[in-house]
């Protein structure tokens, strides 16, 4: 069964010590046992950048990444590769938001999913849009 949406900011409290944050952890419990979050292909980059840019500031250490994406790879997170372009455009156009953010909503509204995201514009946008907020 699939349980949210899930963006890089929430992805990411859990690896770097101090962004953690109660809702970003709520998530990863949710991830325990036969729940499943989905995530716009987008996530996977995303989530590498901005370890790699941690990395150079010393905030975290190439080990430190590696651990973390192998934990990653044990977690139930599903990809989706086939997003909506027409939705994507408009909400990214209509909520002022970057395309990439606009996936994480497209696929929360595609597939009436709660999101889970620590940004504040996309979860606004979600609340706009009258998608969930996961945790909220």
């Amino acid at each position: 069964m699939t349980l949210f949406v899930l963006d890089a900011s929430a992805t990411l409290a859990w690896a770097i010590e101090d962004e953690r944050h109660p809702r970003a952890l709520e998530t990863l419990t949710g991830l325990s046992g036969v729940d499943q979050a989905r995530v716009p292909a987008v996530w996977w980059f995303e989530v590498r950048n901005a370890l790699v840019v941690n990395e150079r500031r010393g905030r975290v250490s190439e080990a430190d990444t590696a651990a973390f994406l192998r934990v990653l790879g044990k977690l139930p997170i599903v990809v989706d590769r086939s997003p909506d372009e027409t939705a994507l455009l408009t909400l990214a156009r209509r909520h002022r938001l970057t395309v990439y953010d606009a996936a994480y909503l497209e696929l929360a509204r595609r597939e009436g999913l709660p999101l889970a995201s620590l940004d504040v514009p996309l979860r606004g946008a979600a609340t706009a849009s009258g998608v969930p907020l996961f945790g909220a």
